[in-house]
């Protein structure tokens, strides 16, 4: 095993108890290899914050174990914390200081931190260094969040749904940057309810449902398993039945969808079928499953207690 392979996270059975007898966290097991962007999914409640707070030190686990470059960060927080980065769902900011003031009040406290001015510029904050923290939006707030997780150059990256309250254009500035410290050699750990923003960043991903990890695997690993889709609408006189028997076709009307597991051979057959029948297909639509669509089902699934079937073809994609 290289370095850039060597996991640089390490759980394994953890668990993650509250007074109550409430479990967020049942048993849990994976692993983050240097370099890597790694996103943990799931649904309000699933495990996620639970999760990432243990990984950061900030609590013990009830079970099972966390390393951190090899260390327990908790009982090693001493060693481990300056090498880490850490972003909150929310940083709890004075809010009278300035932006410039808050980043250097943090620097005071951050081993080898990046002057205030370069870490504002990484993201996008140069314009309101001197606006005061409360006069600030919510996504602006969230990029001083950001500059204070990277003031100290970490190794690993813990972000807790990094681009909530961001405009599209924040969001996409922040994946760039993302994307440029993994380029750099920073591993990102970051939780998000934004499918896209994991399906555009992560090289693997982990669902979490209820505490337990229902799978993980690269994003296309977790689409490859869900049919692709075909959608169009036939001409008024034109019956769906007149569709190839082959093609499983459901029908509303005349608008029309077809699921598949081989887009490219539906699409071919279908389009074979209406050129043959002089039929056009409008607003024909193909495309492979989102993330997205893959995440929704699978929770569905989840709920219904039906998804063995989906470990299998998990199984079987790798």
């Amino acid at each position: 095993m290289t370095d850039t392979d060597q996991a640089v996270i390490e759980v394994d059975g953890l668990r993650r108890g509250y007074s109550g007898g409430f479990e967020a966290v049942r048993g849990i097991s994976f692993s983050v290899a240097r370099g890597e962007v790694f996103a943990l999914l799931g649904t309000n409640g699933a495990g996620k914050t639970s999760t990432v707070e243990l990984l950061e030190g900030l609590a013990a686990p009830s079970a099972g174990t966390v390393r951190v470059f090899g260390l327990d960060p908790y009982r090693q927080r001493a060693a481990v914390r300056p090498r880490t980065g850490v972003m909150l769902q929310e940083g709890g900011f004075a809010a009278d200081l300035t932006v410039t003031e808050t980043v250097r009040m943090w620097s005071g406290v951050t081993s080898g931190a990046r002057p205030a001015a370069e870490a504002l510029a990484l993201v996008g904050l140069t314009g309101r260094a001197s606006v005061r923290v409360k006069q600030l939006s919510g996504g602006e707030r969230r990029r001083l969040d950001l500059a204070l997780a990277l003031l100290g150059r970490p190794e690993v990256l813990f972000l807790d749904e990094p681009t909530t309250g961001m405009d599209p254009e924040g969001r996409r500035d922040t994946w760039e940057l993302v994307r440029s410290l993994q380029a750099q050699g920073t591993t990102v750990l970051l939780t998000t309810h934004y499918l896209e923003e994991a399906e555009q960043l992560a090289d693997r991903l982990a669902i979490l449902h209820e505490g337990e990890l229902v799978l993980s695997g690269t994003p296309a690993e977790v689409t490859a398993t869900r049919p692709a889709r075909i959608r169009f609408t036939l001409p008024a006189g034109v019956a769906p039945a007149r569709l190839p028997l082959s093609l499983r076709a459901a029908a509303q009307g005349r608008r029309v969808e077809i699921r598949t597991e081989r887009l490219q051979r539906s699409l071919a057959e279908l389009l074979a079928w209406a050129e043959a029948s002089d039929v056009e297909l409008t607003g024909l639509d193909a495309r492979s499953a989102s993330l997205e669509e893959a995440f929704l089902e699978i929770a569905q699934q989840r709920r219904a207690g039906g998804l063995g079937d989906f470990d299998d073809q998990m199984a079987g994609a790798r």
